[in-house]
Parts: structure tokens; C-alpha cells; sequence
């Protein structure tokens, strides 16, 4: 098993995506890239921790690649938007692909600079790759959150939804 992490806005729309894909042993809801350990959901919102909203994939290379995987990570987000994610604002939503080794980082940069070069997007690209750091699970009713509120997660993913039809 290897794993990815990935920032994309709100941890609860970035689990749905990749939470039954072949190959994916779990998805977590958590805290990564900050200066204090064990931080809590409010802590993060306080933007005096540092640490930005994130899932962490367990997947199995021998059925899904980190390179699918970062395919699929590019679909849901905005990649030129380096401020938050669609109702999402701050630091603590900034879009990130979390590496693990060199690898992972040249499969993100090759990734970035293809989804640069192919003109989908009138401006930068400007999610950031940067090293992994420790990933800290967020509380309990985080995690799953589309399959427990499914009509808050609906509301809450609208604008997400919109902009992935009309870009993806």
C-alpha cells in the first residue's frame, strides 16, 4: 500500500471522489502542513495552526496509480484558485498534492505542467506540491460526511458541482 495526500477545499468533498475506487484501501478526513500536532477542527478554523483541510489515500499501486490518482485530484478542484476552493476561503483550504518521495513529486509536477501547457484554464495554475508532512484524522463526524448528511453535503458542494460541469 503507498500513500497520497491531497488539499482541495472542504475535506468532505474530497473524500467522495476516490472513497470506492478500485484500489483504495481508505480516505481520510484530516490536518496537514501545520506547526502544531493533534490540532482540532477549530483550532485549523482559527487559521493559527497552519495546517490545511486534507484526505489521506491508502491505495493499492498494483490497481491505481498515484498518477490516476493525481488525474482524478485535478477534476475536483480549482486549479488556478490559490486562496481556498469554491465556498471554501483561507489558507486552511488551499489547494496542495502532498508527496511522499521524488517519484510522487515528479509524476505532480509533470502532472501540473501538462494541465499548464494543455489550455483548459485561461490562468495559472497555481495548486502547490509540496513534501508531505505529518497527517493528524480529523474528529469522528468529519469523516464519511457525504454518506452521513447527505442533503448538507449536497448544499454545501453546489458550487463545487457547477464548476466541475462546466470545467471538467
Amino acid at each position: 500500500m503507498e500513500r497520497a495526500i491531497f488539499a482541495g477545499g472542504c475535506f468532505w468533498c474530497m473524500i467522495q471522489p476516490f472513497d470506492e475506487l478500485p484500489g483504495i484501501h481508505s480516505v481520510l478526513s484530516g490536518y496537514t502542513g501545520g506547526h502544531v500536532e493533534n490540532p482540532t477542527y477549530e483550532q485549523v478554523c482559527s487559521h493559527t495552526t497552519g495546517h490545511t483541510e486534507a484526505v489521506e489515500i491508502i491505495f493499492d499501486p498494483e490497481l491505481i496509480s498515484f498518477k490516476d490518482l493525481v488525474e482524478i485530484y485535478w477534476q475536483q478542484t480549482d486549479p488556478t484558485d490559490a486562496f481556498g476552493q469554491f465556498e471554501d476561503r483561507g489558507d486552511n483550504y488551499r489547494p496542495v498534492i502532498f508527496y511522499f518521495n521524488d517519484e510522487q513529486k515528479k509524476i505532480a509536477e509533470e502532472s501540473k505542467q501538462a494541465l499548464q501547457d494543455s489550455g483548459r484554464f485561461d490562468k495559472p495554475i497555481v495548486t502547490s506540491i509540496e513534501s508531505a508532512q505529518p497527517f493528524y484524522p480529523a474528529e469522528l463526524y468529519h469523516q464519511d460526511y457525504y454518506k452521513k448528511n447527505p442533503t448538507n453535503f449536497e448544499r454545501s458542494h453546489a458550487r463545487r458541482e457547477a464548476f466541475l460541469k462546466e470545467n471538467w
